[in-house]
């Protein structure tokens, strides 16, 4: 039998016009997105549709804008097949942002909540470093212990933020320390090393600030018992404890985005098929870098989501 993971792509995914084919076919799509828009007071939507594109890039409208895709996406699928989550899927799990959208999606937390959280989680991520202090680079073509061998020899702040797949490593930190880090792996001859236009360094130890921020609002914040387990960020294992999945969230923010590792950890529990949700094809393409032999596509259209209940 098939054992199926749905996928919630991170920030960097979002574009103009994003969800509007999904809510043209699904009155219900159209709900979902209108209650996050409602949570924020209307100022999401218009955004969303309309642009213009450096107000979605924002990391307080894109984190939103994501997830309210992605989990409109998941519920114009339940309505259209007849089925919850739980019944075509094994286990979700989210890219940074991406994780929040996954635990609404099997219900820890319900849509508005969702929305307002991640609007606090945005801001408090901009405003823990001085903007032009911090910075993230991609590496690729290259392999995460060369990285971290790499990390060794640069003095300051720098950590790896994401572990994506095999020759894709993001890192993090402060400005000057990224720029030494691009310097070393070119010397080293790493393939291409690339500053990433992002207006904070997120996930590495600079974003304690923003952490501590989510742990305030966390421990104010209801979290039910998830439908389906959640390959979470910071341990790249399935988890289901609502406490845990707290402290996990909170320490979220500072960690390393294992995702590779989750890809492969999945693989190991018998999934074969990764459905990505909501808006572009990033995830699709790191599971097929990561994975041989599995089917991984994603939901983005209307047309997509037709093709996808047809298979569920």
């Amino acid at each position: 039998m098939t054992k199926t993971a749905f996928l919630f792509p991170g920030q960097g995914s979002q574009s103009v016009g994003m969800g509007g084919s999904i809510m043209a076919a699904s009155p219900v799509a159209k709900s979902i997105i209108a209650q996050v828009d409602d949570a924020l007071d209307g100022e999401l939507l218009p955004i969303m549709r309309d642009g213009p594109d450096e107000a979605l890039k924002l990391t307080r409208n894109a984190q939103p804008a994501l997830m309210a895709t992605a989990l409109a996406t998941i519920r114009a699928l339940e309505d259209m097949t007849g089925k919850p989550i739980s019944e075509m899927a094994d286990y979700v799990a989210g890219h940074s942002l991406g994780e929040y959208a996954a635990m609404a999606a099997v219900h820890v937390f319900d849509t508005d909540v969702t929305a307002r959280l991640l609007r606090h989680r945005g801001d408090a991520m901009q405003n823990a470093v001085p903007v032009g202090e911090g910075a993230m680079a991609a590496l690729l073509g290259v392999e995460i212990a060369e990285v971290e061998a790499l990390l060794e020899d640069i003095d300051g702040d720098v950590e790896i933020a994401n572990d994506n797949s095999s020759g894709q490593v993001v890192i993090s930190g402060s400005a000057v320390s990224v720029d030494a880090a691009i310097a070393a792996a070119k010397d080293a001859g790493v393939r291409r090393a690339m500053l990433l236009p992002v207006s904070a360094p997120f996930h590495c130890r600079l974003m304690a600030p923003a952490a501590d921020a989510m742990a305030s609002i966390l421990a104010e914040t209801t979290l039910h018992q998830p439908s389906l387990p959640v390959f979470t960020n910071v341990t790249a294992i399935p988890e289901s404890d609502p406490s845990h999945l707290r402290d996990l969230l909170v320490r979220q923010v500072t960690s390393r985005v294992r995702w590779r590792e989750t890809l492969l950890n999945m693989a190991e529990h018998g999934v074969s098929r990764f459905v990505e949700v909501g808006t572009g094809k990033v995830l699709t393409g790191l599971v097929k870098r990561t994975l041989a032999d599995v089917e991984a596509f994603n939901i983005e259209t209307a047309e997509d989501l037709e093709a996808a209940a047809s298979q569920f």
